[in-house]
Formats: structure tokens, sequence, C-alpha cells
């Protein structure tokens, strides 16, 4: 079948570079990097890989093949360099030098993305931080235009230098858009604080980029939450109330997708937004299932989460897409009781991670019959307060119940219990 692309708009044709040094997958990396590319809407063109036991200092690559780099520059019409690994402001420099062709580094790429797809006042703010970040330490190096003095009225004479300037600019930006920041961050808390007291249940839905989060929240709640086949399509957290099988309600909260190697920068940018998950009940890690890399993805994503606090919050884990492997019966052959198969965009297996997922909340409420004497309806607007009604029919003998109550009110029904379905 042939395919059109839309040609109205010329897309960057990039190539992409990488040292090898045998620390991390080097071909499974540059895979991801073309995504992040195509994510960016640019267009991966080539690719260049050397081994090296070291990175080289000046050009990370190395010089020989720099210049081959310059030379497959000019034959593609290359308008981007992206270097799989961090570069310093000296290896760019000298990179461009060589090349002429404006170059970039894997976590400029992802800041890029990242400012691209922020949409919230705080998406924007932690994004802005995390680019100021990077760009302060990369200053200086970057050349004479950044070390002449200053012009106009106030800046002649033996004042500062345009870097010292440009860096006190940039940290004074930082400490205001810090400040702004936290005082989202305070109302973010107080909300988690609201929802423990008043005993909401939380499930939190991590995973790596592209996993599917966001399309599962919406097949779950019909939230409405961008859902792309691109990687970081949604930065921003979404929140959404459900109910279990079981009965109890439970807040499903989208968070931002992990990445291999994710930048220190952006991870404490969006500590706040990712502290969500260290503050949940419940994980629910969504797994790519129909890529080859899953079970690396699914190791990243748990460093993180072990970093982030998460450690002893119980995890379903979610192998997603499963519409998309013949053999996805098999997969799990030896899942426990906490994994599922499922496939969010068709909505199939979501009974069964729900289930899960009910199993996995702490035991905080029993689910039983109730026969309360007449004298005693009273209780019935306190179960409906602080637990939930599932039916009630008035007999000869009193007002017969389905309820599910909070443990910490049990006591309270405790004499007019007809029998428990089942605790939860």
């Amino acid at each position: 079948m042939a395919q059109l692309y839309d040609n109205t708009v010329k897309k960057d044709r990039v190539l992409l570079a990488a040292v090898d040094t045998g620390s991390y997958d080097i071909a499974a990396s540059l895979d991801e990097l073309e995504e992040l590319v195509k994510t960016a809407d640019g267009e991966p063109v080539v690719r260049v890989v050397q081994k090296r036991p070291s990175y080289d200092k000046a050009t990370c690559i190395g010089s020989g093949r720099l210049e081959e780099i310059a030379q497959l520059c000019k034959d593609n019409d290359i308008d981007r360099i992206i270097f799989d690994s961090e570069l310093t402001a000296t290896q760019i420099r000298n990179i461009e030098d060589v090349c002429g062709v404006f170059t970039i580094d894997r976590t400029m790429l992802i800041l890029d993305i990242f400012a691209a797809h922020a949409k919230t006042h705080e998406g924007r703010l932690q994004v802005e931080i995390a680019q100021n970040k990077y760009r302060l330490p990369r200053l200086a190096g970057m050349g004479m235009n950044l070390s002449r003095l200053g012009g106009g009225i106030g800046t002649r004479g033996p004042g500062e230098t345009k870097l010292e300037t440009d860096k006190r600019h940039i940290r004074a930006r930082i400490a205001s858009l810090t400040e702004e920041l936290r005082e989202i961050e305070k109302r973010r808390d107080l909300m988690r604080k609201r929802r423990k007291k008043d005993g909401i249940l939380t499930c939190a839905i991590v995973g790596y980029t592209n996993a599917g989060k966001s399309t599962l929240l919406n097949a779950l709640t019909q939230a409405g939450v961008l859902s792309e086949d691109k990687l970081f399509a949604t930065l921003e957290t979404t929140s959404r109330a459900i109910e279990l099988p079981d009965g109890r309600s439970v807040t499903l909260i989208d968070t931002v997708g992990f990445i291999s190697r994710l930048p220190h920068h952006l991870v404490e940018a969006f500590k706040s937004t990712l502290e969500e998950a260290a503050q949940a009940d419940v994980l629910i890690h969504v797994v790519d299932a129909s890529d080859p890399s899953c079970e690396e993805q699914a190791s990243v994503t748990r460093k993180l989460l072990s970093e982030l606090g998460c450690d002893g919050i119980p995890v379903v884990t979610v192998f997603n897409k499963c519409d998309k492997i013949a053999y996805a019966q098999s997969l799990r052959a030896d899942a426990d009781e906490f994994e599922v198969l499922i496939s969010a965009k068709n909505a199939e297996g979501l009974d069964a991670m729900l289930d899960a997922v009910a199993r996995a909340l702490p035991d905080s409420c029993v689910r039983c019959r109730l026969l309360l004497p007449f004298d005693k309806a009273g209780l019935l607007n306190t179960v409906r307060i602080d637990g939930k009604v599932f039916s009630e029919e008035y007999t000869v003998e009193g007002i017969e119940v389905d309820a599910l109550i909070d443990r910490k009110i049990f006591y309270m029904f405790e004499e007019y219990k007809v029998n428990s379905v089942n605790n939860l």
C-alpha cells in the first residue's frame, strides 16, 4: 500500500551520531533516538556510530570520524546533527566548526520535545527550569559572542562580561521560576493531603513513554487525554475517578512517561509531578508488550520509581498492546496475580486489570449485608457518607442493606451484620 507524506512543511534532515563505549545497547538507544527525532518532527536520514573506549574530550566522536560526518552532511543536505550522548559546550562548538551544521545532544532534544508538548503553566515552568539548568554550565566555551562586553547604557567600562551577565540572568530566572513552581507544588501537596484525609484511594499510572498510559486512562474514564503514537505525547498530570468491581472508588492519576537516561534536570524539575506516584496507594505499571525492549524499559521504570521513593507500594504490572502480538496468551505463562495482559486501544482485559487493582489496594473496607432496625435508619446516611450503598430493601424485620463500609467505622454496624460478601 502506498503511503503519502505531507510535504507542505519541510522537516529538518537529521544525522544521528553515537559513540559506542559498551556501556549500553547502542542500537536500541539509537532506535529510541530516532523515535525522539520523529516526535520532534524531524526526519532521520543517516546514522554514524564509532566504537571507542571513551568519549573524545574535544569532539566526542574523534576527529577522523568527524570529518566523515562533515562529508555526509554535505552529501545528504543535513540540517541537524544529534548526538546520543550529552555534549559539552566545547564539543558542540568544535563539531559545528568542522561540519558547519547546527548540533545538539539527546538531552537537548528531549528538552525541546518537552517544551513543545508542555501545555499547562506548571508544565511550561518545569521545562524552562530544566532548560536553563542545562544551559547554564554550557555558556562558557560557546564562542567569542558570549565573552565580549555588553553594549549600551550602564554596561560600558570594566563591568561584567556578557558571559557573566548571561549567567547572572539565567540564575535569577531559575530562582524566579523555582519560586513560582514551589507555590504550585504547595497547592498540589495540599490536594494530596486532602485526598488522604478524605480517605480517597489513588492509583498512579506509570511506565515508559509511549507504553499506552494515556490510552489506558481514556479507555477507563473517557478522559479525552491526548493519545498519540509518539514519545512524550502528554506531560501534564490528569486525574479521574473510577469505580472498581468491588464497589470502591479510586482516583486514577496519569503521569509523565519515563525514558532510559532521562536527563536528571527533568527528573528534578518534574519531581512534584512524579511524586504523585510516590504518594499513591497502588502503582499501575504499563509495559508495551509489543516492544522488543519491553523488559529493559520495565527495568528503567522500576529503577526510576525506586529513586522516587516508591518502594513498598503495591504494583499491578499491565502488559499493554497485546493485540499486536500473536503469542500474547503465552507471553506471561508464569504471571502472578498482579500481572495482566490488556489492549487499552481495544478495551480488552480491562476488567481483569481492575480486579487486580482491587486486590492490590490496602485492606480498608468491608462489604457486607446488614439488617438495620427501623429506629437505626439514620446509620444509612453514615454509610452513604463514608462508604457506599449497593442496594436497600425495606422488609418486615427492618432495612436489608448491601453496603461497603470503611473499617474505621465498621464497629458501628457489626451487630447488624447478616454476612460479609468479602473483605476489601
